[in-house]
Formats: structure tokens, sequence, C-alpha cells
């Protein structure tokens, strides 16, 4: 009853902002980017809290319960790498070039980037957010039913209904702005759940004279192999292309805050990955000590093992503070995600263009409620992993517009026709390494031939056609930092 009541507050919380936001909330472009007015605090822990999503705290840590090191700290290493180049290299460009050519969302931006009167990349670039991003929220719907189930004993369909239900309430009032305080708080309570955990697990077991080698013997084994290694460091090459970490780029107040944020975003995430890491070798003793209700056996779930610690570790006035943290990284995610498709929705597909602004605002607000319930119907019908369903859309958006927007950006060079040639090849070699190609005791992750292959395409095919125009290339010159 007490986790009822604090999960209460904490939800009424996030519906107030939601609610003065919507106050706040003028026309489809405050909706959408807030005006360009958050500062870099803000925008730096909310791009944090958007990206990492469930799967810091629960496809993370059940990661190295199950495998040890060898894939998170891969994983993690990249991640920090690939974040911190995007916010050195992609985030100035990106908000000084999309406030010069009027784009609020990334197919506008390449749209009018390449001086495409005939729409199609804004046509491709939308239908591609709206195939991958809805599988995306449908992960961090997974997340939060893990959450519901656990801690109520409800069921699986009733926990989701509820997570889509509360997602969907504050992003339907308050757009961006709502977003992005909702997760600058989010982002400070997942941060504070896993310092937390990390310390009292790691104090519960030392001493205990587990042997976690003995228990797990993958438990501190980092070797892997070369293509293993390489596929697993590619999730970093992910960041270039995730529209909902590209939009805190664009929505941030001042290119000048671009730095004081990325401090400020890395310093978080790096914190969080390694207390996630942390929490997940620590429970591969305390299971062996005090085996954890949930996580192993026929019905076990290893994504669970946050959760289960929690439980087990904290008092039930606290306990019920960091599982709502859980629920915080679920809806972190989702409602950028959501935030990103009805945008699409609104500014990027034809459909909507003769309305104005302000009743693009409540129809952007009806397509949440629309993709949400797509989201649900996938999340109650897929039997896939938290981790394997981020990794699909993470891979999809990374190789469909990553190479993309690094070369639109640094290269005057760059031609429409390799920025639709890239983001087909991107896509399309996504689907076919994840459905058609193994190899057989090794990791292949699609990302890393996608992201290499739509580079080397749009290199190749920027060089055989015809270059940009002179207004194009000024335009150019006039964005860089």
């Amino acid at each position: 009853m007490l986790i009822a009541i604090e999960f209460g507050l904490y939800l009424i919380l996030m519906l107030t902002i939601g609610y003065i936001s919507m106050k706040k909330t003028k026309n489809n472009e405050d909706f959408i980017i807030g005006g360009r007015t958050l500062g870099p605090a803000t925008s730096a822990i909310s791009a944090g809290a958007s990206d990492m999503s469930s799967w810091l705290l629960l496809g993370l840590p059940g990661a190295v319960f199950s495998s040890g090191l060898g894939e998170g700290l891969w994983i993690s290493l990249g991640l920090t790498m690939g974040a911190y180049v995007n916010w050195y290299i992609v985030a100035p460009r990106l908000r000084v070039y999309t406030e010069k050519l009027n784009a609020i969302t990334i197919p506008t931006y390449l749209s009018n980037r390449f001086d495409d009167s005939s729409h199609i990349l804004k046509t491709i670039s939308a239908l591609l957010i709206l195939i991958f991003f809805t599988l995306y929220v449908a992960s961090g719907l997974k997340g939060g039913t893990l959450l519901f189930a656990h801690s109520f004993g409800a069921t699986e369909q009733t926990a989701l209904t509820i997570t889509t239900l509360v997602v969907v309430s504050y992003t339907f009032l308050g757009g961006y702005l709502a977003v992005c305080w909702t997760d600058l708080i989010q982002g400070l309570l997942m941060l504070a759940a896993l310092t937390f955990c990390a310390l009292l697990a790691f104090f519960a077991v030392s001493g205990s004279g587990i042997n976690i080698t003995a228990v797990n013997p993958k438990a501190f084994t980092c070797q892997t192999t070369w293509l293993s290694g390489a596929s697993l460091l590619a999730w970093g090459l992910g960041y270039f292309g995730q529209p909902h970490i590209l939009a805190r780029f664009i929505g941030i107040d001042h290119v000048s805050s671009v730095a004081k944020a990325r401090r400020i975003g890395m310093s978080w995430m790096v914190l969080c990955l390694t207390l996630s890491v942390i929490i997940g070798l620590s429970g591969i003793a305390y299971n062996e000590l005090m085996p954890l209700s949930g996580v192993t056996g026929p019905d076990g779930n290893k994504e669970r093992i946050f959760l289960a610690l929690v439980s087990a570790l904290f008092h039930p006035v606290f306990s019920g503070i960091i599982l709502a943290a859980v629920l915080a990284s679920v809806m972190s995610t989702a409602d950028s995600q959501l935030l990103v498709l009805s945008s699409t929705l609104t500014e990027d597909l034809p459909l909507f263009r003769k309305y104005s602004p302000r009743q693009k605002a409540w129809i952007s607000r009806f397509g949440i409620i629309g993709f949400a319930l797509l989201a649900y119907i996938i999340t109650s019908t897929s039997s896939g992993s938290i981790l394997a369903m981020v990794g699909y859309a993470w891979g999809g958006f990374g190789a469909a517009f990553g190479p993309i927007i690094i070369l639109s950006l640094t290269w005057r060079g760059t031609t429409r026709h390799s920025a639709l040639a890239g983001m087909i090849v991107g896509a399309a070699t996504i689907f076919i390494v994840k459905n058609y190609v193994t190899i057989t005791g090794e990791y292949l992750y699609e990302l890393l031939p996608g992201f290499v292959l739509a580079f080397i395409t749009i290199i190749l095919v920027s060089l055989i056609t015809d270059k940009p125009s002179e207004e194009t290339l000024r335009k150019f010159d006039e964005s860089q930092p």
C-alpha cells in the first residue's frame, strides 16, 4: 500500500508538470522543441534520460548478471565514446544549422539541407522514424510492464495498460517542455536509485565469502573476438541517428550552451553506466547468498535483477521511491519517442500541411495516443527481451540516419541523391543482417555493417552525382560554429 501511495504521488507530480507546460505551449513548434528555450542542464540530463531508458536499469544489469562484463563493459564503452563525439561534433552544428534552415525535425532538416523540392527525403525519413520508433516505444512499455507486474503482482496485460496510460497522459498535455522537465527529474532520480542500490548491494555481499567467478565463470571475462568486440562497441554509432536525442540539440537555448551541456551529460552517463554494471555483478553474489524471487528458475527473468535487489535491500518506504526510478526510466524514453512520432506526423508528412500551428499542436497530441496504442499492441504480442527490442530500433536509426547526419553537417559535398541512397542502404542492411545473417560463435550487431555501408554509399554517390547548389553551399558555410 505504501509503495502504491508513493507511485501515485510521483505520477501526480509528472501530470502537474504536464499541465503547467501545456499552459506555455501555444503552437506546434512549442509542442515539439519548446521554442528553443531550455538551458544546458535540462537539455543534457533530458537527453541522457531519454537515451538510457529502462535499458539502463533493467537491460544492462540483466546482461551483466547473465553474461558477465564481456557484453556490458564493451557496450558501455562504445556508448560513452559515441555520446561524447555526438555532443562534440553533431550538437553545435545541428543547433546552428536547423535554426538557419527553419527546421524543427530531422526529416525537415534533411529536406531543407539538400533543397529537396520533391520532398522525397522528408517522406522516406519520416516513414523510417514511424517504423523504428514504434518498436522503440514498445520496448519502453515492456520495461514498465516488468515494473508494475513485479511491484504489485499485477498481470502483464494490466501492467502494460497502466504504463501506457501514464506515459501518454503528461506527454499529451505538455509536449516538449513537459518531456524535458520530467526527464530532468527522472534522470536525477535514476542516478540516485543506481547509487544507493549499488552501494547497498556491494556492502551486502562484501565479506560474505561468495566468489562471483565461481558462481558465474564469465563474470569478469572481458576478452572477445575482434568481430564481437567491434559489434559491441558499434552501439555507440547509434547516437548519431537517434531523433529523440538530436531533438535535444535542436531545442537547446543557444549554441554556446552545448559545451556545458556536454560536460553535464557525459558525467551523468558515465556514473550511471558504471553503477549499473556494479549492480549486475553484485546481483550475481547476492542471488547466490539469498536467491532472489523472479530472477532465476523456469519463470525467472534476469532483467528483473535490479527490481529484485531493490525489494530485498530497501525498506518499503524507500523501495517505492527507487522503483519509481524504473518507471522514470521507462517514461523518460517513451515520452520523447512518442513526441518525435507525433511531430513527424504533423511536420513531415503532407497530410496536415494546411492546418494552423495551433491545430497541428492538437493533432500532435492525438497522434501520441494513436502511436501509443500501436506500441501497446506490439508489446502485448512480443516475447523479445528489452535489450533485443532496443537493439533493433537503435540500430535502425543509427544506420539510416547516423551517416547522413554526420556528413551533412561536416562535408559540403554531400548531395541529395547520396542522402536518399544512404538512408535506404542503412535501413535495408539492418533488416537483412538482423533476419538473415548469423555467424556461429560471434556476436554481429547489425548496426556495424549498416553504418559502414551507408557511410560508404553516401560518399560514393556524392562523388558521382550533381554537386549542391551555390546557395546550399553558402548556407552550409554559414552554419559552421
